[in-house]
This record gives structure tokens, sequence and C-alpha cells, in this order.
């Protein structure tokens, strides 16, 4: 049986002091969750973030790093920095970063094999955009970019990654793929990770749904038989909000 994994984007939001204050606040309404609870937050706040975590459930992320160790990359930070100081997630690929920063698919690829390398934990970003999914290339778009992304790895290190279907189109504009929906373009994706790396890894990779998540319909997408769990965008600056997504079941 595959775990549920949470996990928070915060995106450009949260100074440290308020990164501090959500997560006391949180800690108490998840403590009982077996689901797994992540926050990716700000670079700004990953290490008061991580204090304040100790001793909680809840696991810290980056939002984006770069592909290589070090060098003459001004304004960026890699694995290595990430993995020195604690953090065990990082987001990779996400459609904005992808759109406003010239992510491409073999950038994507270079980054995943870093943090690897770094013993990070990837959480992979696929979808599709509203042209293309009423073009009907969705499962095309989607499969491509997950076989692209995973390009050169392992069946062993698919072990420490995870995919996020995250449409678009639905990303912070209220507008959520039905559950049947969701469910089917991520099973398109397990079905191209079978394709490369057999039924059983498909079986065990965890696939998150994002874009426009929030309580209301948490419970609908995540007792689907392929959604597990989500990558929650602007429902996870809200403690309450959040700890009712991670509480879906309650």
């Amino acid at each position: 049986m595959r775990r549920k994994v949470i996990a928070g984007n915060w995106k450009m939001n949260m100074l440290p002091n308020e990164a501090i204050a959500f997560i006391e606040a949180l800690a108490p309404l998840v403590k009982d969750t077996q689901n797994e609870v992540i926050l990716c937050v700000p670079y700004t706040d990953l290490f008061y973030s991580l204090l304040t975590a100790q001793g909680t459930n809840i696991k810290i992320g980056a939002q984006n790093m770069h592909f290589e160790e070090s060098g003459a990359y001004t304004g960026e930070v890699s694995g290595k920095m990430l993995k020195s100081i604690g953090v065990e997630y990082v987001i990779i690929g996400h459609s904005e970063r992808r759109q406003y920063f010239a992510e491409t698919d073999e950038t994507v690829n270079k980054k995943i094999k870093a943090a690897l390398r770094n013993e990070l934990k990837p959480i992979v970003c696929v979808g599709e955009t509203l042209e293309q999914r009423e073009s009907g290339k969705t499962e095309e778009i989607i499969t491509t970019q997950t076989r692209l992304a995973l390009e050169g790895l392992t069946q062993e290190q698919l072990n420490s990654v995870i995919i996020a279907y995250e449409p678009i189109w639905a990303i912070g504009t209220g507008k959520t793929a039905t559950s049947e929906d969701a469910n089917n373009s991520i099973k398109a994706i397990r079905n191209e990770i079978a394709k490369l790396y057999g039924n059983d890894v498909a079986d065990e990779i965890i696939i998150q749904y994002g874009g426009s998540v929030k309580s209301s319909n948490a419970k609908e997408l995540f007792t689907t038989s392929d959604i597990d769990g989500g990558l929650v965008g602007g429902s996870s600056l809200k403690a309450d909000e959040f700890s009712k997504i991670v509480n879906y079941m309650n």
C-alpha cells in the first residue's frame, strides 16, 4: 500500500518569523496523521523551518536547486548546500520554473540526478497547459515529460523520487481537474513508468496531484486508486486549511 504524501509549496511567500509561527501552529494539528507532511519553503525560511520542525513529523523541502555542486552561478543554490543544513526534499521542474525561468526537460533531468547524488528526494513536476489539454495532448505531454525527467535513472534511484502531476491550467486558477480526470492522468504516468521500469516500480512510486487542492476536494482526490496525496499551493499558506487537507479522512 503506497503512503500518502501531502506537500505544501509556499512559493514566494512567508518571512522567517511567519514560517516559525506557521509550523508551531501546524505541528499539533497534524501530529497524529499517518500521512507524510512536507513544507517546501523559500530559501530564506529553510534554516528557521528546519529548527522549528525538529521533534515534529513535518519534513522540510526546498523549491528549486541548481544541477552543479558549486561554481560561478550567481544567485543559485546547490543540492550540496541544501543537504548541508538538513533539507530532505526539493521540488524540481515546477511549471512556474519552466514558464518563467526557462527550465527544460534536460535541466529537470540534470537537477533530479544532482538531487539524488546529494541524497535529496526530488518532487518532480509534470503537467500540460490548457491549450495542450484542449488539443487532446494531455497524455502525450505528461508521459513525455516523465520519460525525459527520469532518463538515466536506475530502478533503485526511483525509490527516492516523487512525481507531482500538476495540470498548469489548474494551478492557482481555482479550477481543479475532476478526480476522475486527475486519476486517469496519473494512471497514464504510472503506465509510462511501468514501460520503463516494470510494474513493481510503477506500483510503488508516489504520484501526487497538484492544482487548486483544498480541504473541500482533498478527500475526493486522494481516495482515488492512483493519487497518492498532493502538492498544495495557496491552501498550504494557512495552517488550519492545510491541516484539514493533511487530515482529509477525518
